[in-house]
């Protein structure tokens, strides 16, 4: 085992402790190991090759010289990805977007960061789902909703990993 030494300001350090004890761990050394655990895997999900379904989160000042106009342009330019955009009105300056994403995981990864990379966007958050695209699904089948079934015509079905 390796000894690795950190340092952080008081309110991180405060925060984490506050993660930690919320969360049952008994050490902080405990909790860092899983919460770095918990990153090494979603960096591994996102470095895939594969497909995915996502949903990224932002808020971003409106008054921002042009900024609804840069978001606008980068999801219009990426409409093979964006499956639907939420839009909040947080108060007075403020905005909430969620983007529903589908598509490999690089290109989906790539729009996230762009996004979140532009000048006044805060508090950015993706949340990737690794999928696989099971294909072949040309037939009706009922899920159990009354629709007496449906046709997908080829679109291949979403299966989380």
């Amino acid at each position: 085992m390796q000894r690795v030494t950190i340092s952080m300001d008081d309110a991180l350090a405060e925060a984490f402790d506050t993660l930690a004890e919320t969360r049952g761990y008994a050490s902080r050394s405990e909790a860092m190991r899983d919460v770095l655990r918990e990153t090494i895997t979603a960096h591994r999900t996102e470095a895939s090759d594969g497909y995915c379904v996502a949903n990224l989160s932002y808020v971003y000042n409106h008054h921002e010289r042009g900024m609804a106009a840069r978001l606008m342009t980068l999801q219009h330019a990426h409409h093979d990805l964006v499956l639907s955009t939420t839009h909040i009105h947080l108060d007075h300056d403020d905005c909430l977007e969620t983007l529903m994403l589908k598509g490999p995981v690089a290109a989906v990864r790539h729009l996230s960061d762009t996004i979140t990379a532009e000048r006044g966007v805060r508090h950015g958050l993706l949340n990737l789902i690794a999928v696989n695209l099971v294909h072949g699904h040309d037939h009706s089948h009922d899920h159990g909703h009354g629709d007496n079934g449906h046709r997908h015509d080829g679109q291949p079905h979403i299966k989380p990993l």
